[in-house]
């Protein structure tokens, strides 16, 4: 018997958003870690509220709804909150009925500086890293390093010399008529009016030069998990100075094996890692490698370079999933704030799997 195509919906519904949620579904495994971690920040969001006044909207709402924009590739928080309405998995991750109304976008611009200021994105992270510790997924002997450009939310229009004044938009526009032909930029003569943190770089010789900043991770070689990640300035010896702060604050006093490519093949990087008490398996050059040929022969040195690789899946999901490849926030503290908060939600995914094969 044919149906009846009836377009009047029914006031009341019997099903909760919980019973919707097929019990396989992925989120609901990085919903369990993500709010074991929440609940690890409880004292840290509360020294962030005033005891007094209006409730809030929940800051661990807000970090489960940013989960959701990075798990799937939102481009804005307009959008999210968009489809937070009337998605209900959404709903469900978040923890909102379905009769909650959702908060406006700029709930997220108004809460930024509080997050920033309570470094929530680090601390998010160090509670799923631990996660993983307990799990026995961290190897806390072998680690691999790598860094990345991430395009800054400035374009080369908004570039100007030092000692210049602004200059007023053209007729018609909103950007200024600038015409570096034949002019020579860099970042001693010339500063970005939008992002003035921002630094010229390129990835390779030859390449297109950008505004960007510069991303750098360390991972573990058991499954590639993230131990640390940050953001940093994109100068040129950016990638070696930050590798050694994040080799420093490893713990522990045993000695550690840390795998790069040819980008670190250098006498600062090799002889810092040597005090530290790290064996440098930097990728070696053809020519003037820093790296000892005893090094380069050993069957450690050779399981580094084929583990190193592992960082390239991080850079890769966190530039095409989470939507990094070019930032849209402005300023170094911001763009670190995002970055090592889509580390942690990397780990999560990469966790997630881990946890679901069996031994």
């Amino acid at each position: 018997m044919r149906g009846d195509d009836l377009q009047q919906a029914p006031m009341f519904s019997y099903v909760s958003p919980e019973q919707r949620v097929p019990a396989e579904h992925p989120l609901r495994a990085i919903r369990a870690m993500a709010d074991e971690a929440l609940r690890g920040l409880s004292r840290r969001f509360s020294r962030l509220y005033a005891r007094t006044g209006r409730p809030g909207i929940a800051p661990e709402r807000l970090l489960r709804a940013l989960l959701l924009q990075a798990l799937y590739s939102i481009r804005s928080e307009r959008l999210l909150m968009e489809q937070i309405d009337y998605n209900l998995l959404f709903r469900w991750f978040i923890g909102l009925t379905m009769d909650d109304a959702v908060w406006d976008a700029s709930t997220f611009s108004q809460n930024r500086e509080r997050l920033l200021r309570g470094d929530v994105a680090q601390a998010f992270f160090e509670q799923v890293r631990r996660q993983a510790e307990r799990a026995g997924l961290l190897s806390d002997e072998h680690f691999s390093v790598d860094g990345t450009l991430i395009e800054a939310w400035a374009g080369q229009k908004s570039l100007r010399r030092n000692d210049d004044e602004p200059r007023p938009p053209a007729a018609g526009g909103r950007n200024p008529e600038v015409d570096f032909h034949g002019e020579k930029r860099s970042n001693q003569t010339h500063l970005s009016s939008t992002d003035p943190e921002a630094m010229l770089a390129h990835k390779t010789a030859g390449s297109e030069t950008k505004l960007a900043y510069r991303g750098h991770v360390l991972t573990e070689n058991r499954h590639g998990l993230v131990v640390q990640a940050r953001v940093t300035h994109a100068y040129g010896n950016a990638e070696t100075h930050a590798a050694l702060q994040m080799l420093a604050a490893v713990p522990g006093r045993q000695r550690l094996t840390c795998g790069a490519d040819k980008g670190y093949d250098n006498g600062e990087f090799v002889g810092e890692c040597r005090h530290l008490n790290v064996a440098a398996h930097a990728a070696r050059k053809i020519k003037y490698s820093a790296v000892a040929t005893r090094t380069a022969a050993s069957a450690g040195y050779a399981l580094s370079q084929v583990k190193r690789k592992r960082v390239e899946e991080v850079f890769g999901w966190m530039k095409t999933v989470a939507l990094l490849r070019k930032t849209r926030h402005r300023g170094r503290e911001r763009v670190n704030w995002m970055f090592v908060f889509g580390a942690a939600a990397y780990n999560l995914v990469r966790m997630r799997k881990l946890m679901a094969t069996p031994a």
